[in-house]
């Protein structure tokens, strides 16, 4: 009967054992505090790379930026080589970080970064192989210093850059050999907030006295993607500017114009306050959404100054010891209303005191009168039409006063009226031009980099 076949457990054993023997070979006496190399002047060259896996944030108030890389490193350890077949064929073992050595200085360490901690980085392995080349790539997570250029927020673009280096040993001991300039990005896992342009490395050297210390520098290129602030900021703003001059299209007659352009003023208020939590605390730059909130702060409160002035005109009359000039009623009672299509106004200062000066006529009695009266009978007749006629005349001149009143004070709601006509066309084209002012640079360059 068949029967099944079992690994070969000596074959196992034996690798084991010759990988055993190996580590034996290669780490007794193994001093990992010496650099490794054959003679005292020799330079250990570390092939450098970086791998970045993601983005993790950029903050734009701490001016930070959290990136998570893998950081490839390769150099010569003549002291770990050895005769494959000498030990079962084995051309490469994985041996604990640790056990290398003094990584911490032959290998790269980022310059300080901003919170002055790297222990984000894992003690992963490393591979040797035969020939005694060792290649780690250990996974970390670092916090480096970016300072922000927030002018075209949320706009805008940021450069920020991450230095690595030996800090002890100068370029006599250890030198930095780029790998490639350009950082690997075939894992990267997208940020929805920013879009990496650019990430690129060079190398340089740090003078100190008479040494020299190489480094290598990562400058990344960022975008921000500004749909979220769009929304949410930049739309609103726009629609509160729009609201300012939809203030000079409400009756003076309501309360509710200088209600309207208050609230207005306070919810830019609070939309500052949200700028300011989220950009760094800066003196050098203005932001570009702090100007346009600043702008339109202005917008409202000049808005709000015009409507008090506006309902200053509309509630005058003569009662108030404020009678129109002349060139008043000409321009805002004739020739303005014509400008702004508007209804035209009837100039009601036609009336004149003279009109009441006319005499009444006295009655006339018609038809013979069959019986004459007596004289003293016509003069009481007479003297009574004659106060009826006086009475008329007073109630007529009171009658036209009061209408003469009344006409004044609806000629100054007509002037109120142009007032906000012509505020109402002045603001929006103010507010539209300064709108695309502000904005128009800022996208320009935008796109610029998106095509």
């Amino acid at each position: 009967t068949p029967c099944c076949s079992l690994p070969d457990v000596d074959a196992f054993s034996s690798i084991a054992e010759n990988e055993d023997a190996l580590l034996k070979h290669l780490f007794e006496g193994y001093q990992k505090w010496v650099r490794p190399v054959q003679n005292s002047n020799d330079t250990i060259k570390v092939f450098f790379g970086l791998k970045i896996s993601q983005l993790v944030d950029v903050d734009e108030k701490n001016q930070l930026m959290t990136t998570n890389v893998w950081l490839k490193q390769e150099w010569m350890d003549h002291k770990l080589s050895w005769n494959p077949e000498e030990y079962g064929g084995i051309t490469a073992i994985r041996v604990p970080s640790e056990s290398l050595p003094d990584l911490d200085n032959v290998s790269c360490c980022p310059t300080p970064s901003a919170d002055g901690r790297f222990e984000g980085s894992l003690m992963t392995k490393a591979v040797v192989k035969y020939n005694g080349v060792v290649t780690w790539t250990p996974p970390a997570s670092y916090k480096s210093s970016c300072t922000m250029d927030v002018t075209f927020f949320p706009f805008d673009r940021q450069n920020c850059s991450m230095k690595f280096g030996s800090w002890t040993y100068d370029g006599n001991m250890v030198d930095l050999i780029l790998v490639d300039e350009n950082v690997d990005r075939t894992d990267f896992f997208d940020n929805g907030e920013w879009e990496i342009l650019n990430a690129k490395g060079m190398k340089g050297n740090r003078k100190d006295g008479l040494y020299s210390y190489p480094f290598v520098t990562y400058s990344f290129v960022l975008r921000r993607l500004p749909l979220f602030y769009t929304l949410f900021l930049i739309i609103p703003c726009l629609g509160l500017s729009f609201l300012t001059v939809l203030v000079f299209y409400l009756p003076s007659d309501e309360g509710e114009k200088l209600s309207l352009s208050t609230s207005v003023l306070v919810s830019l208020t609070v939309f500052l306050l949200v700028i300011e939590e989220i950009i760094p605390s800066s003196s050098k730059v203005i932001p570009l959404i702090g100007e346009y909130l600043l702008f339109i702060m202005i917008f409202v409160t000049l808005s709000i100054i015009v409507t008090v002035f506006v309902i200053n005109v509309h509630h005058r009359s003569s009662a108030t010891y404020h009678p129109m000039a002349p060139w008043v009623k000409r321009l805002f009672l004739q020739k303005l209303p014509r400008l702004l299509c508007m209804k035209g106004h009837v100039d009601r200062y036609s009336f004149s005191e003279t009109e009441e000066k006319g005499t009444t006529s006295k009655p006339k009695f018609l038809g013979k009168q069959k019986y004459k009266q007596a004289k003293d009978r016509e003069k009481v007749v007479i003297a009574f039409l004659e106060k009826a006629a006086d009475s008329i005349r007073y109630i007529s001149r009171h009658v036209k006063k009061e209408h003469f009143i009344r006409q004044v004070v609806q000629d100054w709601k007509f002037v109120a009226q142009v007032l906000d006509r012509i505020f109402l066309w002045l603001f929006l084209v103010v507010s539209v031009t300064g709108s695309v002012l502000i904005f128009t640079p800022a996208l320009r360059i935008w796109l610029n980099h998106a095509l």
